[in-house]
């Protein structure tokens, strides 16, 4: 009984599971072979997307290897090769896409992040500098008695005053 259980829990997921890649079939021709593999490099995985289809393990990216191969088998230049693929599934495929009308925002927008971030901080950096507002006339008041006696407490944490009273003095009760 467990068994079976275990099995119909089991089934689902194996009949899920993607099956694996048809075996790579290199081409015959070595330099043919050699410009397939440069391809392979520049081209995305479209289920991986991180990864060329050189690197990657899924199915799309075997038939992808094929239909190049095939391609540069039939005599296709590789501009012609590349022109398919991205007929086929865009300028995103490439991982170099070209500098074109759609791609401007591709290739200008960490430069545009760049100089807005730069220019805000420059902006908020001006905007920041704090002025000190003037003392109050009680506040004045105030410094100008403590500054009328001689015992200054001294920090203890600071080095010898620099305003030439000596150090270890204290500041009246107010």
């Amino acid at each position: 009984m467990r068994r079976a259980l275990l099995a119909l829990l089991i089934a689902p997921v194996l009949l899920a599971a993607e099956p694996a890649p048809r075996a790579d079939q290199p081409l015959t021709d070595p330099a043919a072979e050699a410009r397939a593999q440069t391809l392979f490099e520049e081209v995305r995985c479209v289920v991986c997307q991180h990864e060329s289809i050189a690197d990657s393990p899924a199915g799309i990216a075997a038939d992808m290897r094929q239909l190049v191969r095939s391609e540069i088998a039939s005599g296709a230049t590789d501009d012609q090769v590349r022109g398919d693929l991205v007929n086929r599934w865009g300028d995103y495929i490439l991982f170099k896409p070209p500098f074109n009308p759609a791609t401007w925002l591709l290739w200008l927008a960490p430069l545009l992040i760049v100089v807005v971030g730069g220019a805000s901080m420059l902006g908020i950096a001006r905007r920041r500098r704090i002025e000190p507002e003037p003392l109050s006339p009680v506040e004045e008041a105030r410094l100008a008695e403590l500054l009328q006696y001689d015992d200054v407490r001294r920090d203890p944490a600071a080095t010898a005053p620099h305003d030439g009273r000596s150090a270890g003095t204290t500041i009246p009760p107010a």
